[in-house]
């Protein structure tokens, strides 16, 4: 049987950009081997639950709304868009139901941001930066990401190379340990850009993975507990999934820590 995983419409609002964003989500999640779930807005959250329930992991996508300021306890900006209240109420619970069971989760553009709220960190509302990271869709690399090299992202990136063929450039990185300066290689990707909004302070149980090199913009975030696969991404690995390796990668391994979900929880329910 296939990994389920729940993804929830991207916008409440606006149906026709919702049902135009979510099949590439569902194509990549396909593609990599498990069965996309869709979650409707417009559901009691009851409803949500039931369906919720019957899936082994999560996938928050992006959306054209912007995050409640009010929710990380700050006043809206005039660059701020208008919040999406139905779908704030269901990533709410699929992260509620993520964090309760453990489940993978998986979050890109928005899905980052919220997941930083939920967690109880706050947003950078309106990114001031020579880096366009509002390229959007059209523009196929918009600047570098560098990955931490000691990172679950960094691990997946680099234990596929072989199947993407070039392998991510290193960039020298000076630390010091005992006084004395080495050499750690990071882990630098293209990548494409559609956020005007970034990570500020981090939430609870999360860390910083990935930066733009350029600004120092947060572009990844992991889950601190080894045990529970946390991972969300500011760029679209959703629309470079047929030409980069490293994009699959990416979905490939939110199915495969899913899969091993289903298993484990499978077992649970038969030791019962």
């Amino acid at each position: 049987m296939k990994p389920r995983i729940a993804i929830p419409l991207p916008h409440g609002g606006d149906p026709e950009y919702a049902l135009r964003a979510i099949p590439q989500y569902e194509r990549a999640i396909e593609l990599a081997g498990g069965e996309p779930v869709r979650i409707a807005l417009d559901r009691t959250p009851v409803e949500v639950m039931k369906v919720i329930e019957r899936c082994d992991g999560v996938l928050l996508p992006g959306s054209k709304a912007d995050v409640d300021p009010a929710k990380f306890g700050a006043s809206k900006q005039a660059e701020t868009e208008p919040a999406d209240p139905k779908r704030d109420t269901v990533d709410e619970l699929l992260l509620q139901d993520a964090y309760n069971m453990r489940k993978p989760l998986l979050g890109i553009c928005y899905g980052l941001q919220i997941l930083n709220v939920y967690r109880s960190g706050t947003l950078l509302q309106h990114i001031e930066s020579a880096v366009n990271h509002e390229a959007g869709r059209n523009v196929s690399v918009a600047h570098e990401v560098e990955v931490e090299p000691d990172s679950k992202l960094a691990e997946i990136l680099t234990s596929t190379q072989e199947k993407w063929g070039q392998p991510p450039s290193a960039a020298p990185r000076r630390t010091a340990e005992g006084g004395c300066p080495h050499v750690v290689s990071s882990i630098v990707i293209p990548a494409n850009s559609s956020h005007h909004q970034a990570a500020e302070i981090v939430g609870d149980g999360l860390k910083i993975i990935a930066r733009c090199p350029e600004d120092g913009i947060i572009e990844g975030l992991e889950g601190t507990s080894a045990e529970h696969f946390v991972l969300a991404v500011q760029w679209h690995p959703e629309r470079s999934f047929d030409e980069d390796g490293r994009s699959r990668a990416i979905f490939r391994a939110l199915v495969e820590a899913a899969r091993q979900k289903h298993l484990e929880l499978a077992g649970e329910f038969e030791t019962a």
